[in-house]
């Protein structure tokens, strides 16, 4: 269902563009929970306070905690002994522990709760005397973390094609763990390639898939339904955001990824009748209302909003912050 939302914009001979936001789209729990750490850590200790890689994955909130006071590093080393440290959202390998530890790091850890819970399972599952299959992409901070969280042997798999080539020696117990940024439909091929190769492998429900990005991937198929086009308001870093993309793209529709309202081409409006906008977890509200003023600078637009997933979900700030209020 679709519902009208706003008057159309400016007067002028263009035909209207309706324009159609997704929901849910924006900041999930977890990425509101990181950027709220890095606020009140600040307000409460004072700049500067060093992040270990970017809170989340998005430009314009790694810019505005810059401006705030927050330092962000490449590696634990960059950090004065004794500082204020803050792991992202993604989380990280025991090894950055242990070295934050040695260092006499304080310690703040942001890590998404649901990061956390894939960490817990696959310790649990080493201790039930399996190897763990992590499905996830290589090198994306979340599954450096995981790897490094999980004792043992690990696979790391992100296609079919990957658990066919898998070496396991015969009689070994598996089971499996994903990372969080991957829905049911990224993951479902590869699953079904393991169970079939491993009938007996074991592994989460539906329950353990981050709701978040479960929900705007159901809303963007919703979207592109909807629409002519769709922009994908997300950094390039940001895996979610991506994948929304390629998803508009496999319903049929132009589908463009962009930072924020500058990155629109005028262009891509030629013959369209209606555009959709979305967001991915990390991007800020404030981006995608400058892209939807943006839109009624080159067409008189009509905005309506798509009916989705209402999501309450809230996590647990670290209780040394409770007392504490972002700096405004």
């Amino acid at each position: 269902m679709i519902t009208d939302q706003a008057p159309p914009g400016r007067a002028t001979d263009a035909p209207v563009l309706d324009i159609v936001l997704a929901e849910p789209r924006g900041f999930c729990a977890g990425v509101e929970r990181a950027i709220e750490i890095v606020e009140r850590a600040i307000a409460k200790y004072g700049a500067p306070v060093y992040v270990r890689h970017e809170i989340v994955h998005n430009r314009h909130v790694v810019q505005d905690l810059r401006a705030r006071g927050a330092v962000f590093v490449a590696e634990l080393d960059e950090v004065p002994p004794g500082a204020i440290t803050i792991f992202s959202a993604h989380g990280v390998a025991r090894t950055v522990e242990d070295a934050a530890g040695a260092r006499s790091l304080h310690v703040i850890d942001a890590t998404c709760p649901l990061v956390t819970r894939v960490h817990l399972g696959g310790q649990r599952y080493v201790r039930q005397g399996r190897e763990v299959v992590l499905i996830g992409h290589a090198g994306h901070p979340e599954v450096v973390g995981t790897l490094g969280q999980i004792p043992g042997r690990v696979h790391l798999v992100e296609t079919a094609a990957d658990v066919a080539r898998m070496e396991v020696a015969e009689g070994t117990a598996l089971a499996f763990v994903t990372q969080t940024t991957l829905a049911v439909d990224d993951t479902r091929e590869v699953i079904q390639a393991l169970q079939a190769r491993f009938p007996d492998i074991v592994g989460p429900g539906t329950r353990d898939i981050c709701y978040a990005t479960q929900n705007r991937q159901e809303a963007v198929r919703l979207l592109a339904a909807e629409t002519d086009l769709v922009l994908v308001v997300g950094s390039p870093n940001s895996s979610n955001s991506n994948r929304l993309r390629e998803l508009a793209q496999e319903m049929g529709r132009p589908a463009y990824l962009i930072d924020d309202a500058d990155g629109i081409d005028p262009a891509w409006l030629d013959g369209r009748r209606s555009v959709g906008i979305t967001a991915g977890a990390s991007a800020p509200e404030h981006l995608v209302q400058g892209v939807i003023a943006a839109l009624g600078t080159l067409r008189p637009t009509r905005l309506r909003r798509l009916t989705g997933a209402v999501e309450d979900m809230h996590f647990r700030l670290p209780t040394e912050l409770l007392d504490t209020q972002p700096a405004a």
